[in-house]
């Protein structure tokens, strides 16, 4: 357990750390002074960070999760799970994720209304040209290799009860998002993460189903930027029949894939 809390806190930090050293440098570097800078540090003029530093900010801290904890093995990477060609396994993770996005969104509304503490900055990331890469590429991987391949790696060697171990690495990855109305969503794939790296070993499946969820949720809100702040009821126009059949009818996706994948999994080196 001390050594998932380490991880949790190396994860926080060096995010922390190297977005802020973007936003210090991007804004010395555009004229803008150290009491400036400062200023924002401290919550005041929050508007002085632009999307492309908050992009080029995650990118930064993404590849620096990446790499340190590559370098000092926190989260061993290895390319024995793809060579084991476990195609139906990628291919399952990817159905898997199409069907929770529905059922998710319908347990989130059920619950009282959460604050969305970055939802505008989330939305700025995404009309960014490089929006793409950093969220659905790099911030996928760099959270996959901390929350599955360190933090939950530690956690099954520490309880003897797996579950244990997938719900309290579940928990931590909904916390750290750090905005209210992403954290039931978060915790619900969190233990889907979980379990499949319990199972395989590997943080590749997780990889693929992170990003397909994440590019879903992008190719949504370029395609039809105004449902980006719809409610189900609002996008199947009032109609609770509709809204129920949609969340049957992705529970008919979801249930399958997640039996399919059951089956399909092995752990590496197996």
């Amino acid at each position: 357990m001390k050594k998932a809390l380490l991880y949790l806190f190396y994860f926080i930090l060096v995010m922390f750390v190297a977005q802020w050293a973007v936003y210090f440098v991007w804004m010395l570097a555009s004229g803008s002074s150290v009491d400036d800078v400062l200023r924002v540090f401290g919550g005041g003029n929050a508007a002085a960070i632009t999307p492309a530093m908050t992009v080029a900010a995650s990118a930064l801290s993404s590849a620096a999760v990446i790499g340190l904890f590559a370098w000092r093995r926190f989260a061993p990477m290895s390319p024995v799970y793809l060579r084991t060609r476990q195609w139906g396994v990628f291919f399952w993770c990817t159905v898997a994720s199409l069907g929770t996005i529905i059922p998710s969104a319908w347990l989130q509304e059920l619950l009282p209304e959460l604050p969305d503490l970055s939802g505008d900055t989330f939305k700025a990331m995404m009309d960014n040209r490089y929006g793409y890469f950093v969220l659905c590429l790099l911030v996928p991987f760099a959270e996959e290799v901390a929350f599955r391949g360190a933090v939950l790696r530690s956690l099954l060697g520490s309880f003897r009860n797996h579950w244990a171990a997938i719900a309290i690495s579940a928990v931590f990855f909904a916390v750290v998002h750090g905005n209210p109305v992403q954290m039931p969503h978060a915790f619900l794939v969190g233990l889907l993460l979980g379990w499949m790296y319990y199972r395989t070993g590997s943080i590749l499946p997780g990889v693929v189903l992170h990003w397909v969820n994440n590019t879903v949720v992008y190719v949504v809100y370029t395609l039809y930027p105004y449902m980006a702040d719809a409610s189900l009821q609002q996008i199947f126009g009032g109609n609770t029949n509709n809204m129920v059949l949609s969340v049957i009818f992705s529970m008919f996706i979801l249930l399958p894939a997640i039996y399919q994948l059951n089956v399909n999994m092995k752990k590496a080196g197996n």
